[in-house]
């Protein structure tokens, strides 16, 4: 994964790259001045990941930056409102496409679609003959196999997606006009960093991700990964900062909401005239019912589907949320107040 992670800095990165450390303040970022905000970066990570809580990396970054501008004087208006608009943009779209996911796509996949997973491993090594070669284990199928690559693909693409929008985090400060770092040599040195965080640190928040957030089948966190990685990826392409994270979270709630509407029509929804039918956040997490299409719009879903336990933990989603917002806005009164008391630095 931490090659795609480089892959994804290395090519898509580069024009976040420019952004972070070119767009929003109108002066060269020297090297003194990128080592102090990477610091105010890396403080707030790691403290955020000591209590298991994935801070937006990219936001935090921004908001490191523009202390720095503020206090400078030099801090890029137009770039800013740019890059803040798209933030409160993303997580509507999002939220919508999961939406749409959720209410119209999924069901039906979920019910033509089986991922199996079978006792013991996926593939052996027969060694009957003079070279050993890779065979199916004692249970695998080739559908399960199928389902392992499409799993492979997606985590890879998930990691590319990381990588645009995370690695010119590290990276960009790394870069500045002056006495700074050439942009390869800066893109390498940040995977490696990540990468190590990934394997050490990173574990408690990867816990409370996959725990604490929402308890979905794998089918959903597969739609989950693909449209967030997409969101990223394509807002990382054109140069805006972005956090994973972000479009991760209002995706699952999207899907969720979607899926619990079913079986209110649109008519319905928008004259609130609903009758019986109720909105039922948990509907996701149940399986349909094997050999049965899935319940059509408008009409109630079956009773297994409607007494799942919940999709998200709502005071989960909220923390996340808060961390967006106190995330860059802590990097940005630390950055300021530093670079004000200490201006020689910048």
């Amino acid at each position: 994964m931490t090659f795609f992670v480089f892959l994804g800095g290395w090519t898509v990165g580069r024009n976040v790259m420019d952004t972070l450390s070119e767009g929003i303040i109108t002066t060269d970022l020297t090297l003194t001045a990128g080592v102090a905000v990477l610091f105010f970066i890396g403080l707030g990570i790691l403290i955020a990941n000591i209590f298991g809580v994935p801070v937006p990396t990219s936001m935090t970054t921004v908001g490191a930056i523009a202390g720095l501008g503020l206090a400078t004087g030099t801090l890029n208006y137009a770039t800013i409102a740019e890059i803040v608009s798209w933030w409160i943009v993303t997580p509507i779209i999002g939220f919508w496409i999961g939406g749409v996911i959720g209410r119209y796509i999924y069901p039906e996949v979920n019910r033509r679609v089986q991922i199996e997973k079978s006792a013991g491993p996926l593939l052996a090594l027969d060694r009957d003959g003079t070279i050993p070669k890779p065979t199916f284990g004692p249970n695998t199928t080739w559908a399960e196999l199928g389902t392992t690559v499409v799993v492979l693909v997606i985590g890879c693409y998930m990691a590319f997606s990381a990588g645009a929008s995370n690695v010119p985090n590290a990276a960009a400060p790394l870069v500045g006009g002056v006495g700074g770092l050439p942009d390869d040599t800066a893109i390498i040195i940040a995977t490696l960093a990540i990468g190590f965080g990934g394997f050490t640190i990173a574990r408690r928040t990867m816990e409370s991700v996959g725990g604490e957030l929402s308890d979905i089948p794998l089918l959903a966190a597969l739609f989950v990964m693909v449209t967030a990685s997409t969101i990223t990826t394509l807002l990382s392409w054109i140069g805006i900062p972005i956090s994973l994270v972000m479009a991760t979270v209002m995706t699952i709630v999207g899907i969720g909401w979607g899926r619990a509407t079913r079986p209110i029509t649109f008519r319905e929804a928008v004259t609130r005239d609903t009758g019986e039918p109720e909105i039922v956040p948990g509907a996701i997490t149940a399986e349909e019912m094997e050999g049965k299409p899935a319940a059509p719009i408008g009409e109630e879903e079956p009773e297994e589907v409607l007494k799942a336990g919940d999709l998200f933990n709502p005071r989960a989603i909220m923390k996340y949320i808060s961390m967006w917002i106190i995330g860059p806005s802590v990097s940005t009164v630390l950055a300021y107040g530093f670079f004000i008391l200490i201006p020689g630095v910048a």
